[in-house]
């Protein structure tokens, strides 16, 4: 199979894992995180059972992560599949190049810096013997330097990754689509799918950070069933100099594009609170690239912000400040109602007028 990442560009398979025909892929991308790198990969290998084919690809590392890839696999006879890019292509190239190249059953990405606890691989495989759903979602724990006591008040021992009751089974993707977006945790690494789900159409956008919500909707929409287990199986790790850890402008706009059309990309027949739950996300996003274009003096922002805002949620913006205010979230509504207010500071009434009139009002 020829997996390609940038036109005329492959990824080189540098060692193979013997597997054959794997119930599960454990898809690792890497990039510069050579003092967290062995120990995700000890996590998975020291509980990696038959039938699980792991594979990374180096997505152009520059510090010693391909080094240690090497030493690691020659040190665990040839345990890892190693694919390579010439080029550094970003996160959404390496998740596409691996999902190309896995061979399991049913597909689970880990990020690089993270670790998987002990018993994961064997709880998940033992909850798919039971049910043959299309994916399982579990929860985790923030790993911190030092866990203080505010961290644990907080819950980072337990993070909670579907807001729906505890081991709840469905075939509706409304609901699985308002307990992902209800949690707040829309992210890979806590969903393992059947690759079948991105058999066909299914690629994540390249040269842009949080690619995983971009493309969360249409992979929820895929799953006919699914399985929440309440339990921790991933240690998810808090540290300066990740994608997620910076800050910017072009962080912002990649934020704020990840959910762009998202009412498109819903189920038709949504019902009000897994559209109230879908707006309540998209406007933590909104929020928060309005704070930080607000820190930069990037105020010619806000209106594109603003915009695009309205088109990625799926109800309209006044009838969710009545939402918040319904459920007694007065300071929620004050905070958002302020931000839209400063969007629109300097256009004259018509253009503000327009812009509701677009999405609708009460």
């Amino acid at each position: 199979m020829r997996l390609s990442t940038l036109p005329n560009q492959a990824p080189s398979t540098t060692s193979s894992c013997t597997v054959e025909r794997p119930w599960l892929s454990i898809l690792i991308p890497v990039y510069n995180v050579e003092p967290y790198l062995l120990e995700c990969l000890n996590s998975v290998a020291n509980q990696a059972l038959d039938g699980v084919e792991i594979v990374v690809v180096d997505d152009a590392s520059t510090d010693a992560s391909s080094d240690l890839l090497t030493q690691w696999n020659q040190a665990h006879e040839g345990r890892l599949r190693v694919l390579t890019h010439p080029q550094n292509s970003g996160i959404g190239a390496a998740r596409n190049s691996l999902i190309q190249s896995a061979r399991g059953e049913y597909i689970w990405f880990l990020d690089s810096d993270d670790i998987m606890l002990p018993g994961a691989i064997a709880r998940l495989r033992e909850i798919l013997d039971q049910r043959a759903v299309d994916m399982v979602l579990c929860d985790f724990k923030i790993v911190r330097p030092a866990m203080k006591l505010k961290h644990r008040l907080r819950g980072e021992l337990h993070v909670k990754s579907f807001a729906l009751k505890k081991g709840s089974v469905g075939e509706v993707q409304i609901q699985l689509t308002r307990g992902v977006f209800a949690s707040g945790q829309v992210h890979l690494w806590t969903k393992i799918f059947r690759r079948q789900l991105i058999a066909e159409g299914f690629q994540f956008p390249v040269g842009r950070c949080f690619e995983d919500v971009a493309m969360m909707p249409e992979l929820l929409s895929r799953a006919r069933s699914y399985f929440y287990a309440p339990e921790v199986w991933i240690g998810y790790r808090k540290r300066p100099g990740s994608i997620l850890a910076g800050s910017g402008l072009a962080k912002n706009d990649d934020m704020m594009q990840s959910l762009l059309g998202l009412p498109r990309r819903l189920p038709s027949d949504l019902d009000a609170e897994t559209a109230f739950a879908c707006a309540f996300f998209s406007a933590g996003f909104f929020l928060s690239a309005c704070r930080q274009a607000g820190k930069l003096g990037a105020h010619e922002r806000l209106p594109l912000y603003l915009a695009q805002f309205a088109q990625s949620i799926p109800l309209p913006i006044p009838s969710l400040l009545k939402a918040y205010r319904g459920r007694g979230w007065w300071w929620r509504a004050a905070k958002l109602q302020h931000w839209v207010k400063r969007c629109t500071a300097g256009s004259d009434q018509k253009q503000e007028d327009a812009l509701f009139a677009i999405q609708g009002k009460d």
